[in-house]
């Protein structure tokens, strides 16, 4: 690989964003396309499926042959609150291919024995995000029911853009939520994005079943997540 494509490729990775690099099969000629950036035409539309999809393949575009060799950042799930639909979101999330993390600064509830092998921070949302900021490539689930735990971090996420941000409630609950979070400056068309309730609609009861249904909620908003490479 060129050494400026190889540079732009380890500051991408470095910064968690995601990359596809376009190798010509006819002249072997590289270039590093990150995502945002904008790409014209038919192979703007390749890259699209491809930072959509994840996979490397070979495309042919006007008739160029080119390999399309996709660098996602791994995703992953933070969670607000160490409840019982986090510890078995904690085991179901591995299974799809995300890292997951749980904070809560409540300590009787973050303990180790409720959540072993579990990445989990015993400490306040704020505090803990500081140090390890949310990104583009983050889900954050806020399911304490406390707006002293919940709403800073899911204003975060909205300033952030993580690509998913549910939070557990009902609508009324939820309403009183938005009004909170313009407190904190997010806008309505932020707002909208909150998935709440959080979940997709299966008719969910158990903390078990929230939890599955929140992750499929998941995985639907990364691969219809919005992208923006085609010019």
């Amino acid at each position: 690989m060129q050494l400026e494509a190889l540079v732009k490729l380890n500051a991408a990775r470095r910064d968690r964003k995601a990359a596809v690099v376009v190798t010509d099969l006819s002249d072997d000629k590289v270039q590093v396309i990150l995502e945002g950036d904008a790409v014209p035409g038919p192979l703007g539309e390749e890259v699209v499926k491809a930072f959509r999809s994840g996979k490397v393949g070979t495309v042919d575009v006007e008739g160029q042959p080119l390999f399309l060799n996709v660098h996602l950042p791994p995703p992953r799930i933070v969670v607000i609150g160490a409840v019982h639909i986090s510890q078995a979101l904690a085991q179901l999330a591995p299974v799809a291919g995300y890292d997951l993390t749980i904070i809560d600064p409540r300590t009787a509830f973050a303990t180790e024995e409720r959540f072993e092998g579990v990445e989990l921070i015993a400490d306040w949302p704020e505090d803990v995000l500081k140090d390890r900021p949310l990104d583009a490539y983050t889900a954050l689930a806020a399911v304490t029911h406390d707006p002293k735990i919940d709403d800073f971090p899911l204003s975060e996420a909205l300033r952030a853009g993580c690509f998913y941000v549910g939070a557990l409630g009902s609508r009324k609950t939820h309403a009183k939520r938005v009004e909170r979070l313009k407190e904190l400056g997010r806008t309505d068309n932020e707002i909208g994005r909150i998935a709440a309730p959080i979940g997709l609609d299966i008719g969910a009861a158990s903390p078990a079943e929230i939890a599955l249904a929140t992750l499929a909620q998941i995985v639907q908003a990364f691969r219809r997540r919005d992208l923006v490479t085609t010019g």
